[in-house]
């Protein structure tokens, strides 16, 4: 992963933490100074989190699992929308629902009942075979779960792990993955409490540019596991054609040669000495 600039995390405002009196004191090992009344985070550290998140998202990619992108909060909604969508990760952006993880077999129920209705919605002659006030009770219906579930529509089985904006807002969604052992990635302000997650990321999760810049340093090592499995299968697949081809080849050498091999005759002399031998 392309390693992020200092500077570039001063500029996004990643620093500023919340102010000192509604500080978490499991974040005083991130934490550098206080100016003004407010908690600066040690930005060092940040990079360093940033850094071993992005090895570890990374490899679980790799593996051909999803990652499974949390961030309700408004200045969050649209970046975090919009690099799940290029990455084609699952999302959750309009609020969590309960069980969202720990219930699944329901939310998929969920996700059946919104295709289906999106399906009829679509036949021109089924809509046109139903009262208008149903097929108005029917679109608001389909509305209603695309916007809480629209972005997890795709999804078959639950995620490998989850990227989660702001822990104390997400406290569900984080409970529910860890009583799955399911790994959370997450940003974590300096009122949070960075013990609740597997890969803790200092930084501020209110400023949008902060949140943009983390965002995408986690989509560009997930791109980058997306990449490497992609050549992974492709160097598989070219293996297995060299294999299928050699053994082809010794299969067609092993016929010749028992083919070309010359029959043994026994000389009519050595039939004699034999003969008298005997």
């Amino acid at each position: 992963m392309a390693q992020i600039e200092y500077k570039d995390l001063l500029d996004a405002g990643v620093h500023f933490g919340h102010l000192t009196r509604k500080w978490d004191p499991r974040m005083a090992p991130y934490i550098f100074m206080e100016k003004n009344g407010i908690h600066i985070i040690d930005l060092n550290k940040t990079v360093a989190a940033l850094d071993e998140a992005a090895n570890a998202i990374k490899g679980i990619v790799r593996s051909g699992r999803k990652v499974m992108f949390v961030a309700t909060k408004k200045q969050a909604q649209e970046i975090v929308s919009e690099e799940a969508r290029r990455l084609k990760m699952p999302y959750v952006t309009d609020r969590w629902q309960g069980g969202m993880l720990t219930n699944f077999a329901t939310i998929r129920k969920s996700l059946k009942k919104m295709q289906t209705l999106d399906k009829m919605l679509k036949d021109e002659e089924t809509v046109k075979s139903i009262a208008k006030r149903e097929r108005l009770t029917r679109s608001r219906d389909k509305e209603k779960l695309e916007r809480v579930l629209g972005g997890i529509a795709d999804l078959t089985r639950l995620p490998a792990a989850l990227f989660v904006v702001d822990v104390k807002r997400e406290h569900i969604a984080v409970a529910e993955a860890h009583r799955l052992g399911i790994p959370v990635f997450a940003m974590c302000d300096t009122n949070s409490n960075p013990e609740e997650v597997d890969f803790a990321i200092p930084a501020n999760d209110d400023a949008y540019k902060s949140i943009s810049l983390i965002t995408l340093a986690i989509g560009k090592a997930i791109e980058e596991g997306l990449m490497e499995r992609k050549q992974d299968k492709d160097d598989q697949r070219v293996q297995e054609e060299e294999d299928a081809k050699r053994n082809e080849d010794l299969a067609q050498a092993k016929a010749e040669g028992a083919s070309a091999a010359p029959e043994v005759e026994v000389a009519p002399a050595a039939v004699a000495e034999d003969e008298t031998e005997a």
